[in-house]
């Protein structure tokens, strides 16, 4: 009640706070003269002068004025640009850890090299992180020259670089890269065999340019680098000659049968279902094939593997379709980015998915893979110490980044006001009357020399517009993941008179339409040119800007709105940018996916209220709030999906962190005897103690188990029964001390064999080994858990609470296992003199082999594939999962910790816990 008018009163939170920085701008006003005065070497002698004030504690913050002054004197003088007030005001956003929103065309590259500068200070480094590799070259080769220029190294990661280059670009002060290879740098970092191996620094400070395409589009996504599995490529050839004689189950919306068939189909969810005719139906056809015994049950413990190859036929052919969700090119399916319309070459969708749609297309079908390691956008970029990040559209999803990373999202006001118009949406019966609606109004804008830009949602989209244009022949440039090498050129010069450019989901993000074309790129294209023709280049292009802005400027055609609003935006600022002309309208139909799925009835209804004929369009407001208000649904329920992941993750990224400290603390350490020598004993203590039970009575202990448990678990035979017998006084407590005597008799004796420093050596790499390889299966184990986990709420049981609860328990058994495998493995082993560098390379060449065997995938994200859950549990399984096998051991909380640090467990990682 009272919000607005104390908003009136004293102004949005957003206009406080640029009031408040516009203090700290005159500031840096005020030191420009100053800077102005400077020679080049003066001025580039300030970066070592900064340095050296941080070092006798000056803070970032007390140096932003005159380091900004400074940057700014340095854009002018070598790139020929000087920083805004309001760019300015970008910069500090940046260095206070928030987003920065700003219109397209507001030079949000320049705004990142304020804070990119001011926190390369420090020397801890600084990660810019772009969207594709493309960008990342663009932006660091751009902006290479004012940050050497400031005596700043640079560097660049790229995929499959050599380590020694990819190290350096790590070492450099600012890094360029994208979200994807840090992220799996980050995860190949935690695969190293020793600390020369590792790429990464301290994670210190990020900005990341498309914040919200990084955070939020990509965080349903995990990374996960993999190894192949076994080979069941035939398994999935017959499966997907099953699928399509299961036909789809339909009902109408009041519950009337209208089809009856074997599985149900929910787009909103994009989940598939069989029901009971579609079990029974896939079963006997399985029995007929041989693939399931006579009388079997698909859902019996030793078949759920087969239940879940029929789910991902299923998905395959139903919920993925060609040109729009993946395309296939030269024999691979290649996966579309839905928010990009870009191609993503190497990616696969993980559970069999990836092998599915192969199958489906007739391909050769690739193998299997296991997880080595994974984690999500969302857990890796919290690991920074300071996060921040631009974008032209964070607004709508201000409440998201402010939940899961805490970030605030600042309106940064335009340099120019905004003189682009949005018309309100015009909405069709039919697709076919939508599309010859736009083919109308293109005409009306080439007639008048306007550039056009129409944006699609699908390839399949821009290809049937691109149809219709080539019939009436008009002459158009299309932009989507099959042309992709073009994607530049065709952007640079989508802004001359009278161009037609389709681009799928706006791909091109990150580079400008120029009202008139591009004439850097003219320029660029010309073998050593000419002063003069440089002149006549830009003559001709400022004809053309000014003939295009006569006409009204860029005009954007969607041709549906996207799930998000915020996707629907980036669209519509592709015109109008830095104060230029142009304008937006979205032609939409009843037979549109948003429509169809969310809006339908409402608008349907209006439609027939109002006696709409065929070919006639509806232009209100009303229409247009319905469509947003079933945006925002949907932008609610991927919220729900994001988060629901985070929650997931959240208990494995626990685990991770605890696993992946002991790795590195392992790799730092010259020396593990003590820890070998406090697994050995509690592995022992774990194996008198199963045999033994406290406090029991000799008639209970199970002697004959323990010998044959001791020489299983330490490759020893000991004769305890004759002990017991030959002295009666021997109770629990001296056994035990008897028997690890003879323990470390028997090991004293195999580093009597090598030598102290080679067993010293060989303990660590068989740690380490023995830690990968159950860290791998323990991530098997905790997907396996995760997807069946929903069941628990048929049971009235919160899935969430008994995922957590499980995943603590299968994380106890892991430790115990990475010590119990590790002695016993140290126990078997025949040591042999062997140089301990050696060694150490044949390791390193081992995990080269494993590297080059590796793939990088981004999975479906749990949150897509199962139903939501709500506080209580509930949601259909989509396929069950088998319960993993564990006991129920623990660490006592008196006990020393795993990690070797020598405090007891409630002290160390017990707290974590």
């Amino acid at each position: 009640m009272f919000a607005p008018l104390l908003k009136k009163l004293f102004g949005s939170k957003n206009e406080r706070e640029v009031k408040r920085m516009l203090k700290t701008v005159q500031i840096v006003n005020a030191f420009e003269e100053q800077m102005v005065a400077l020679s080049d070497e003066q001025l580039r002698a300030k970066t070592e002068e900064f340095k050296a004030r941080i070092a006798k504690g000056e803070t970032l913050d007390q140096l932003l004025p005159e380091a900004f002054a400074v940057a700014r004197e340095a854009g002018k003088r070598v790139m020929g640009m000087r920083h805004f007030d309001v760019q300015l005001i970008g910069g500090m956003t940046l260095h206070e850890g928030q987003i920065a929103e700003m219109r397209t065309g507001e030079g949000k590259t320049l705004v990142g090299t304020l804070a990119v500068y001011l926190n390369a200070l420090s020397g801890k480094g600084v990660h810019v992180v772009t969207v594709n590799d493309y960008l990342a070259r663009r932006d660091a080769n751009w902006m290479r020259p004012l940050y050497e220029f400031l005596g700043l190294t640079v560097g660049i990661v790229t995929p499959f670089q050599p380590p020694e280059e990819k190290r350096a670009a790590y070492a450099a002060d600012i890094t360029y890269g994208t979200n994807n290879e840090y992220g799996f740098d980050y995860l190949r970092d935690n695969m190293a065999f020793s600390m020369d191996d590792k790429f990464q620094r301290e994670l210190n400070f990020a900005v990341i340019d498309e914040v919200d395409s990084i955070l939020i589009d990509e965080a349903r996504t995990p990374l996960i680098i993999s190894g192949q599995a076994e080979d069941s490529s035939k398994l999935y050839t017959e499966i997907n000659r099953l699928i399509p004689k299961l036909e789809q189950h339909i009902e109408e919306v009041e519950g009337e049968v209208t089809k009856a068939g074997h599985f149900t189909v929910d787009e909103k969810t994009r989940q598939v279902e069989l029901n009971e005719a579609g079990h029974q139906f896939i079963e006997e056809m399985l029995t007929e094939v041989g693939l399931l015994a006579e009388g079997e049950s698909l859902y019996s413990a030793h078949n759920l593997g087969l239940l879940t190859h029929v789910y991902a036929g299923l998905r395959a052919h139903k919920l993925f379709n060609r040109n729009v969700e993946y395309i296939v090119s030269d024999g691979q399916v290649l996966l579309v980015d839905e928010h990009t319309g870009r191609t993503m070459p190497g990616r696969r969708l993980s559970e069999g998915l990836h092998q599915a749609i192969e199958a489906k297309e007739g391909l050769n079908i690739q193998a299997e893979s296991q997880t080595l390691a994974s984690t999500t956008f969302q857990n890796y970029f919290r690991l920074y110490n300071k996060l921040s990040g631009m974008t032209g559209t964070a607004d709508t999803e201000a409440f998201e980044f402010h939940q899961i990373y805490n970030l605030a999202v600042m309106v940064i006001p335009p340099n120019k006001p905004l003189a682009r118009k949005d018309f309100n949406d015009l909405v069709y019966l039919t697709a076919e009357e939508k599309y010859a609606a736009i083919v109308t109004d293109i005409k009306a804008c080439i007639a008048e020399n306007r550039p056009v830009l129409v944006g699609t949602a699908t390839i399949e989209t821009s290809e049937h517009m691109s149809n219709l244009l080539n019939k009436e022949g008009i002459e158009h440039k299309v932009l989507n993941a099959k042309f992709h090498e073009k994607e530049a050129e065709i952007i640079a010069q989508a802004g001359r008179p009278g161009a037609l450019t389709i681009a799928t989901n706006m791909a091109g993000r990150g580079t400008d339409i120029l009202l008139g074309g591009n004439w850097e790129v003219e320029v660029a294209n010309l073998e050593d040119p000419t002063p003069e023709q440089i002149a006549q280049i830009k003559a001709d292009w400022q004809k053309r800007h000014q003939q295009v802005i006569e006409a009204g400027g860029l005009h954007v055609i969607a041709s549906e709105r996207h799930e998000s609003r915020r996707i629907d935006n980036q669209l519509r600022g592709r015109a109008g940018r830095q104060g230029d002309t142009g304008s937006s309208r979205f032609y939409l139909s009843l037979e549109d996916s948003l429509m169809r799925i969310f809006a339908s009835d409402r608008v349907k209804n209006f439609m027939k209220a109002l006696g709409m004929q065929s070919g006639e369009a509806i232009e209100h407001r009303m229409v247009t709030n319905a469509i947003e208000k079933a945006q925002r649904k949907v932008e609610g329920r991927n919220f729900d999906i994001r988060k629901q992941l985070l929650e997931f993750d959240d208990v494995a990224n626990e685990q991770r962190k605890v696993i992946y400290h002991m790795r590195n603390t392992l790799l730092a350490a010259e020396n593990i005897g003590e820890t070998i020598a406090d697994f050995r004993e509690e592995v022992l203590n774990n194996l008198i103690s199963q045999h033994i039970p406290p406090q029991s009575l000799p008639e209970q202990w199970n002697v004959a188990g323990l010998e044959s448990a001791l020489n299983t678990d330490f490759a020893v035979q000991l004769p305890i029964q004759q002990w017991l017998d030959e002295d009666d006084k021997l109770h629990e407590d001296s056994l035990r001390e008897k028997i690890m005597a003879q323990l470390l008799v028997a090991y004293n004796e195999k580093e009597d064999q090598a030598s102290a420093e080679a067993l010293r050596s060989f303990e660590k790499q068989i740690l380490l080994r023995v830690l990968d390889d159950l860290w791998k299966d323990h991530l098997s184990t905790m997907d396996h858990l995760r997807h069946g986990i929903h069941l628990r709420g048929y049971a009235q049981k919160n899935p969430k609470q008994e995922y957590k609860r499980e995943s603590f328990t299968l994380f106890q058994e892991l430790l115990d296992s990475i010590k119990r495998d590790t002695i016993r493995v140290l126990s078997h082993v025949q040591v042999r003199r062997e140089d301990p560098e050696e060694e150490e390379a044949r390791l390193r060449q081992d995990a080269e082999e494993l590297a080059s065997r590796m793939q990088f995938e981004h999975a479906p994200a749990p949150g897509i594939e199962q139903p939501l859950l709500d506080e209580e549990g509930g949601g259909a399984p989509v396929a069950v999962a088998s319960e993993p096998v564990r006991n129920d051991q623990k660490l006592g909380r008196n006990e020393l910790c795993w990690c070797g640090s020598g405090k007891k467990f409630k002290h160390c990682h017990g707290q974590i816990n």
